[in-house]
């Protein structure tokens, strides 16, 4: 891959980072809040037994939404070392091929090729 290319994957991927780093504390916040806190009421306890389980659920999502986003800064990292080292970014990790510039212009962080993503999506 031409080191421009490289470059701008490298740019993209970095502002990737720097967004999910920001929700990713964002969601911390949430997640670390008391009960007492998150209902914004005085007392740590809830009027009514629905509120409970409402801020378990937001609770909950917030959890699950930062599981998902760590495993996508995880995909960037890795992207970003696989640039700093020279080391086959842009390449299938299953099948070694190119993976498409269209299919990186989408997810820059895409470790595998179309075809190979397919296969793992099936199963």
């Amino acid at each position: 891959m031409q080191k421009s290319k490289l470059k701008t994957f490298e740019k993209r991927l970095l502002e990737e980072r720097k967004k999910l780093l920001a929700e990713l504390g964002h969601l911390e916040e949430i997640c670390n809040q008391t009960q007492k806190e998150s209902a914004g009421d005085l007392s740590a306890y809830s009027f009514h037994p629905a509120d409970l389980g409402t801020d378990a659920i937001e609770r909950e999502k917030a959890f699950l939404l930062a599981s998902a986003e760590g495993r996508a800064l995880w995909e960037i990292m890795e992207a970003l070392r696989k640039i700093s080292t020279g080391n086959d970014y842009g390449k299938c990790e299953e099948c070694g091929e190119e993976i498409g510039e269209e299919r990186l212009e989408v997810i820059p962080y895409a470790r595998f090729c179309v075809r190979c993503q397919e296969k793992h999506e099936r199963g």
